[in-house]
């Protein structure tokens, strides 16, 4: 167990640019971290790492542990070598030396899991190698051919999802009585069948699924997307 006046020990809580996440975190009890297990794949389980220097000792060892809880939202575990030291809803800032982790979901995987300095440079986490995400950058350093041709058509797909479906839904929007009444309606040039819609539906979500294996994310190609 943490003694709860380690500040440093607790993830140094607070400092949060809004002034909001503090009042999303509350203090681990110190419990080990879980190991990673093959069936965390199937359950979503998200695991990184980061090695912070510590002057005059060896580097500080910090995890984020993204699961699911109860009522059906993630949490950001923050483990402090190897002891959980801050539990927070997304999304979250944990302060830690030298700087701050942001963790954002977005809504197929991660936006963020990113160390950022005071002076704004950052990196990302490190995925634990057995998760979707360490197994996709293993995929991404020894096949980069293949990977960049996955990219690449995660991307098109995305376009096509929202080329398809914005005028559908503005469409849609406008049939509203009280737009309709003041707008008129709009009729998309294109109309496809449902099962092409499903279809298409079905090819956005796994690109962005893809996109977020990478943790990429773009408000118009993965949120009109989808």
């Amino acid at each position: 167990m943490f003694d709860e006046d380690d500040a440093d020990a607790l993830g140094m809580l607070g400092d949060a640019d809004d002034g909001t996440m503090p009042r999303r975190q509350k203090r681990g009890d110190g419990r080990p971290l879980p190991p990673f297990r093959w069936w965390h794949l199937v359950s979503g389980r998200k695991l990184f790492s980061l090695a912070v220097p510590r002057p005059g000792g060896p580097d500080v060892i910090y995890a984020v542990d993204i699961r699911s809880h109860e009522d059906g939202d993630p949490r950001a575990h923050l483990y402090r070598d190897g002891a959980q030291a801050v539990v927070s809803k997304l999304p979250a800032a944990f302060a830690v030396e030298g700087g701050v982790i942001q963790v954002r979901a977005g809504s197929y995987g991660l936006r963020r899991m990113h160390y950022v300095r005071p002076d704004r440079s950052e990196r990302r986490l490190t995925p634990h190698p057995r998760s979707a995400i360490g197994r996709r950058l293993r995929l991404e350093q020894t096949h980069p051919v293949a990977s960049r041709w996955i990219a690449a058509t995660a991307i098109v797909v995305l376009i096509i999802g929202v080329g398809v479906n914005v005028p559908q839904l503005v469409q849609v929007i406008s049939e509203i009585p009280p737009i309709a009444e003041r707008f008129g309606t709009f009729v998309s040039p294109i109309q496809l069948p449902l099962w092409l819609n499903i279809t298409l539906g079905t090819g956005a979500a796994l690109a962005s699924m893809e996109r977020g294996l990478r943790l990429r994310y773009h408000w118009m190609l993965d949120g009109l997307g989808n």
